[in-house]
């Protein structure tokens, strides 16, 4: 068994064999099992697995797994495993739930689902799919997690109020600086499709009113930029659109394959030198995923796992 740290109290174990899991399970009968299937040629399962690893950090009344679907190919078999990543949950010995493919905010809240309130999670902004106001979105996860904050940036942000900010639940905001328009350049880890967003800001006037939308950019857009093209969605928000409780829908259609959002916030509420922006919620679908039936290993050396 190969055995990986992720706090002095909580790992993440690597399962060597079919038996050894079904050992697990029997073991861990009566607590919730959390089973990330995995390919080492599965490059989503990479991005994944740092998430993976937060949340067995952040659950500790749950037991987390990690299956190489080539080591164990009769357990991937046996539930069904047919693309990567998938998160399988067990309880009693049986499999109770499946997330297919790398949707960590799924993942969370089904974790939280089965766990109840609480969880036994030791804090932290939960990637659920709901925001800090309760806010859920049918069908929909909340994509904030898969924004790749290294790529992403805000022009014109306050150096002690930065747009990070704004993409978790807390008490702290992003803040306009010179003037007050923003430009947000949100560069996502894979492939999304967005449904819909959650604005939230103070109700001192300071909130974003006219935002347009792009898709795709190669690089942020400067404000002249941002001024005169076209986007391919605008909005005039109101005052009872920037509460943090109500969901903005957007032209589904036209965001389904989505690798970076740039938000340009041209002015807020009251016509103020500064615009503040409480929280931002991104609610979508992630997209990649690795289908293993769309998979053709090349023939290798004998014992080269196939399915």
């Amino acid at each position: 068994v190969a055995t990986y740290k992720m706090a002095a109290q909580v790992t993440v174990r690597q399962i060597a064999s079919d038996s050894e899991f079904q050992k697990e399970l029997a073991l861990h009968s009566q607590t919730l099992v959390v089973v990330d299937f995995f390919a080492t040629w599965c490059g989503p399962c990479r991005v994944v697995a740092p998430k993976f690893e937060e949340l067995s950090r952040k659950y500790s009344k749950a037991v987390f797994l990690k299956i190489d679907v080539d080591q164990c190919q009769n357990t991937a078999s046996r539930y069904g495993i047919r693309s990567m990543p998938s998160f399988g949950f067990f309880k009693e010995k049986e499999m109770i739930h499946l997330v297919k493919g790398a949707d960590i905010g799924a993942v969370e809240a089904t974790i939280l689902q089965h766990l109840g309130a609480g969880g036994g999670s030791t804090g932290g902004p939960s990637s659920q799919a709901a925001t800090s106001e309760g806010v859920t979105v049918p069908g929909q996860h909340l994509l904030n997690s898969f924004i790749d904050k290294s790529q992403s940036e805000c022009l014109n942000e306050s150096d002690d109020h930065n747009f990070l900010n704004a993409l978790s639940s807390g008490p702290e905001a992003l803040y306009s600086d010179c003037d007050e328009q923003l430009v947000l350049y949100l560069s996502f880890n894979q492939s999304v499709k967005l449904h819909s967003l959650v604005f939230k800001g103070p109700d001192n006037g300071k909130a974003p009113k006219t935002v347009k939308l792009f898709i795709n950019q190669i690089s942020t857009p400067s404000f002249d930029d941002a001024e005169r093209m076209k986007p391919i969605e605008k909005f005039i928000l109101t005052e009872e659109q920037v509460r943090g409780d109500v969901v903005l829908p957007l032209t589904y259609v036209k965001y389904q394959n989505i690798q970076n959002l740039t938000i340009f916030i041209k002015d807020n509420m009251s016509g103020s030198e500064e615009t503040v922006l409480q929280y931002l919620g991104l609610f979508g679908t992630p997209l990649d995923t690795t289908n293993m039936n769309d998979f053709k290993r090349v023939a290798g050396e004998a014992g080269e796992s196939h399915f």
